[in-house]
C-alpha cells in the first residue's frame, strides 16, 4: 500500500484489515438497500433483505366464499375457493379459523368452524367447507393461513417513486442548491486558504486559530439567527429571505472553516522553493496563486468539493429553514421524506428513496476518490 514501504509487516496488515473492514461496514448497507428496494412491501415488513433469495413465510387473511353460494355435492353443500384468489402464489403451511391462532391446523387436516361447516385447506391453497345441511349466510368464514412465498423481484417501488408528482423538479432543484454550495466556498476558501499559508501579516495565527475552532461549533445554534438576519437584510433590498441565495450563502458560510483548515494544510505543505523561486522571478501572490499553488492545490479541492456536495446534498434541515416548500424550491429530499407518509411506515419507499439519493453521490465519490486521500493527509505531517 501507497506509504507503508519500510514499514513492519504487522502495521501492513492492521492498515489493510482496517481498510477491508470500512469497505464491508459501508458496502452491506448499501447492498441491503438496493436489495430492499427491489422487494414489495409485505416481504419488506416480514423478513429481512438476506433471505431475498429464499422463500419467505407470511401470515395472510382470506374471506371464504358465503354460504348461500354453497354447491350440493352428493349428499352435502360444500363451498370451494382459494385463498390465493387475490394474485398471491405459494404453498400454505398452516391455517385457522382465528387470528389467536393462525396455525392450529396443518394442510389437509379437517377443521370444524362456528357454523357447524367443516374447512379443508390443500397445500396449493384450494379449499371447501362442508355442510351437512344447506347453510344461509352472505359472508363468508376468515380463513387465516400462513404460507411460503417464493421469492420476487420488483421495480414498481422505482416506477412509484420516479413516477410521482414533483420528484424531477425536485431533483433539479438539489443540483441547483448543491453545485453553487459546493463552488462557492471553495473559491472563497482557495483564497484565504493561500492567504493564511504563504502570506505575512498581523493576525495570521489567531485567524487559523479561530477557523480551527469554527469547526466545533454545532450549525443548529445558528440556523435561526441567521434566518432573522437574511430576513432583515432581504427586506433592505427587497429580496425574500427564503430562496437560493439564502441557502447558497447558509451552506458557504457552514462549510467555509472546514474548506480553509484542509486547504490551507494542503497549500502550507506545498514545496517553499518553488513558492520564493516564483517570487524572485517578480510573480505577485496573485499570479504564483493562480498558476502554481491552485494547479497543485487540486486534490485539496476535490477532497473538500466531494464532502461538500455530499453534505448539500443529503441536506434537508437547512433546505427546511432557508427554502419555501413550493415545487420550485423543495428539494429531492423533502420531495421523498414526503412521499413516507405522516408515519413513515412506507418501508418500500424509504428504502427506494434512499437509493436514488445516493446515485448522484456516488458518481461524484468514485469519479473524485483518487484525489480524497490524498488532498485529506496532505499537510498533517509539516506545514507553513
Amino acid at each position: 500500500m501507497l506509504g507503508l514501504a519500510g514499514k513492519s509487516p504487522a502495521l501492513v496488515w492492521v492498515v489493510n484489515l482496517s481498510a477491508l473492514l470500512l469497505v464491508v461496514l459501508w458496502t452491506i448497507p448499501t447492498f441491503g438497500i438496493f436489495v430492499s428496494s427491489l422487494r414489495d412491501r409485505d416481504a419488506i415488513s416480514t423478513s429481512g433483505w438476506w433471505t431475498a433469495l429464499s422463500a419467505s413465510e407470511q401470515s395472510l387473511v382470506a374471506r371464504a366464499g358465503a354460504p348461500d353460494d354453497a354447491q350440493q355435492v352428493g349428499g352435502a353443500w360444500v363451498v370451494a375457493g382459494s385463498v390465493f384468489e387475490d394474485g398471491t402464489t405459494g404453498d400454505v403451511t398452516a391455517f385457522g379459523s382465528r387470528a389467536q391462532d393462525p396455525t392450529s391446523n396443518e394442510p389437509g387436516e379437517p377443521l370444524v368452524l362456528r357454523d357447524d361447516g367443516v374447512l379443508e385447506i390443500a397445500v396449493n391453497g384450494d379449499y371447501t367447507i362442508t355442510y351437512a345441511d344447506q347453510p344461509e349466510g352472505r359472508r363468508g368464514a376468515r380463513i387465516f393461513y400462513t404460507t411460503e412465498v417464493p421469492p420476487t423481484v420488483t421495480t414498481e417501488n422505482y416506477e412509484a417513486v420516479l413516477s410521482s408528482e414533483g420528484v424531477a423538479q425536485s431533483f433539479l432543484n438539489s443540483l441547483t442548491v448543491s453545485i453553487p454550495a459546493t463552488i462557492i466556498p471553495i473559491l472563497i476558501a482557495a483564497f484565504a486558504a493561500y492567504a493564511l499559508a504563504w502570506m505575512q501579516f498581523p493576525g495570521r495565527i489567531m485567524l487559523v486559530a479561530i477557523i480551527v475552532g469554527l469547526l466545533v461549533v454545532p450549525l443548529q445554534l445558528s440556523l435561526i439567527p441567521l434566518l432573522k438576519f437574511y430576513g432583515v437584510v432581504g427586506e433592505a433590498f427587497g429580496v425574500s429571505a427564503k430562496g437560493y441565495v439564502g441557502i447558497w450563502l447558509a451552506h458557504t458560510g457552514f462549510g467555509l472553516p472546514l474548506a480553509v483548515y484542509l486547504l490551507r494544510n494542503y497549500m502550507a505543505g506545498l514545496p517553499r522553493e518553488v513558492i520564493e523561486s516564483a517570487r524572485v522571478d517578480g510573480a505577485t501572490d496573485f499570479g504564483i496563486f493562480m498558476r502554481i499553488v491552485l494547479p497543485l492545490s487540486f486534490p485539496a479541492l476535490a477532497s473538500f468539493a466531494i464532502f461538500q456536495f455530499l453534505w448539500t446534498w443529503n441536506d434537508l434541515l437547512i433546505a427546511k429553514v432557508f427554502l419555501g416548500q413550493s415545487d420550485n424550491q423543495m428539494v429531492l429530499t423533502g420531495r421523498l421524506v414526503e412521499l413516507l407518509g405522516s408515519r413513515g411506515g412506507d418501508w418500500e419507499i424509504l428504502t427506494t428513496s434512499a437509493f436514488i439519493t445516493i446515485i448522484v453521490p456516488l458518481v461524484v465519490f468514485f469519479s473524485m476518490q483518487r484525489y480524497l486521500v490524498r488532498g485529506l493527509l496532505a499537510g498533517s505531517v509539516k506545514g507553513g
